[in-house]
């Protein structure tokens, strides 16, 4: 794509990185397929393609037009089309710039600007977080009247209020090691500010599956949000304001003993772990430690695969349907490896038709376009049913949450079955199945006596 940026411009670091993302861009249209606002709407400036123009116009003429801001909204960031791209394309770092543009210099309606700096105030702060989500458990009755008052962002909120808010605890987890004893491996665990609160048990089995495999496991003192929902927000300097948090004290507990691996259990957490790098490359203070701390990001499926996964003690049967998150699929291109790791462990999958499309979470998106996010949440559903699974698993919380609110099949974290298959507890979505769960070895001695049955028959 050409461009016509003057010198004056391109000294600004952000714009000529701009420049550079758009120049690989050649409009072949490869990307629209897999856009999923450009499915539900068929408008190209709701294509990568067609954002990408919007882009390469706000970037040259310095002017913030409110299509460009409407259409940029739209965008979920689900990077499947950087997938896609034959031309590799950076559209993830690209949207991320024009973002913080729009936040700096565009115009959004102030019930629009009040909720995304709501978002930014209590999603990242696990105390807060639980707090509105009682206030919105008290408040559900009244969704319906809310919503007839043009109050929609507000009404899509309260859907998404689980019905056992009132039971809800933050209950941190203790890092489990024995300092006497120490493992050959050790990790540190990042909670995630929302999966805190929502679904603590994801935590514990990821801590308890990472015991079973001789790691030592460390929960960070002081560690806190990732900084993903404000830098998707446009709110740059808060996300980086996390970061640096973050890498201090990930840096503390490295001054102790180094660490093998820093572990988040939510994809969308990980995927911005992974790029602190790029968010603080010109901050003198902070670049090396971002860029180390990002190099030791994993998820835990990749972790696990990287020092083996143990072998299942117990069988199930469970028909499986794995919804791969955006985040970690396209944004860390972890597709496979955790069906793999699932169908290790014993686990049946089963292919989600349209599993390429976003389920219309991506972080707050699910708020701030309630319309097309529940468009997007009803086809993934749909898709999903349709193939009758006993239950859904992902690696994200911001999926799970998603597609609960559009299903009664229960939903669960991929470590969770992991957990489950190499000897943990059965999880709590699927206590009604537990009693599905056979022990492997009981399983293989029914299939010796059978064998032995057999051959004296013959």
């Amino acid at each position: 794509m050409e461009t016509n940026f003057n010198s004056m411009q391109l000294g600004d670091p952000s714009i000529a990185r701009a420049d550079e993302i758009l120049r690989r861009c050649v409009h072949c249209g490869l990307c629209t397929a897999t856009c999923p606002t450009y499915v539900l709407t068929g408008d190209e400036r709701d294509s990568p393609r067609g954002r990408i123009y919007l882009m390469k116009q706000m970037f040259e003429t310095r002017d913030v037009p409110a299509s460009t801001v409407h259409h940029i909204d739209r965008c979920l960031s689900c990077l499947g089309c950087m997938t896609a791209c034959p031309s590799g394309v950076d559209y993830m770092h690209l949207v991320d710039l024009a973002r913080t543009r729009i936040e700096q210099r565009g115009h959004r309606s102030p019930n629009k600007n009040t909720m995304r700096m709501f978002l930014s105030r209590v999603l990242p702060y696990p105390s807060r977080f639980k707090a509105m989500l009682i206030l919105g458990w008290f408040a559900r009755p009244f969704r319906d009247v809310i919503g007839k008052l043009g109050m929609k962002r507000i009404a899509a909120a309260l859907d998404l209020v689980p019905k056992d808010a009132l039971k809800l605890k933050i209950l941190r987890p203790r890092s489990a090691y024995n300092p006497k004893r120490p493992q050959p491996k050790r990790v540190a665990i990042m909670l995630g500010c929302v999966q805190e609160v929502l679904a603590p048990q994801i935590n514990r089995a990821a801590i308890r599956l990472l015991r079973r495999h001789g790691v030592d496991v460390m929960v960070v003192k002081d560690e806190g949000c990732c900084g993903a929902l404000s830098h998707h927000l446009g709110r740059d300097e808060e996300a980086r304001a996390h970061a640096r948090r973050n890498i201090d004290a990930l840096t503390a507990v490295m001054r102790e003993r180094l660490l093998d691996a820093i572990i988040p259990t939510a994809s969308g957490c990980g995927t911005m772990l992974k790029d602190y790098g790029s968010l603080l490359e010109r901050d003198h203070g902070y670049a090396e430690r971002a860029e180390y701390v990002g190099g030791l990001a994993r998820d835990a499926t990749e972790f696990l695969n990287e020092i083996s996964l143990n072998p299942p003690v117990m069988w199930t049967g469970l028909k499986v349907a794995y919804h791969s998150a955006c985040s970690l699929g396209h944004g860390q291109k972890l597709e496979e490896l955790p069906r793999q790791l699932l169908e290790q462990a014993g686990y049946t999958l089963t292919e989600i038709p349209e599993g390429h499309l976003c389920c219309g979470s991506a972080g707050t998106y699910n708020i701030i376009e309630p319309e097309l996010s529940a468009e997007l949440r009803d086809r993934k559903v749909k898709n999903i049913e349709s193939i009758a699974p006993d239950v859904i698993v992902t690696g994200n919380i911001g999926c799970m949450t998603q597609i609960k609110a559009g299903t009664d099949i229960p939903i669960v974290h991929t470590v969770e079955l992991l957990d489950w298959a190499t000897g943990g507890p059965c999880p709590p979505a699927l206590s009604k199945m537990r009693n599905r769960a056979h022990p492997i070895e009981a399983l293989v001695e029914m299939a010796k006596a059978s064998a032995k049955e057999k051959a004296l028959a013959d």
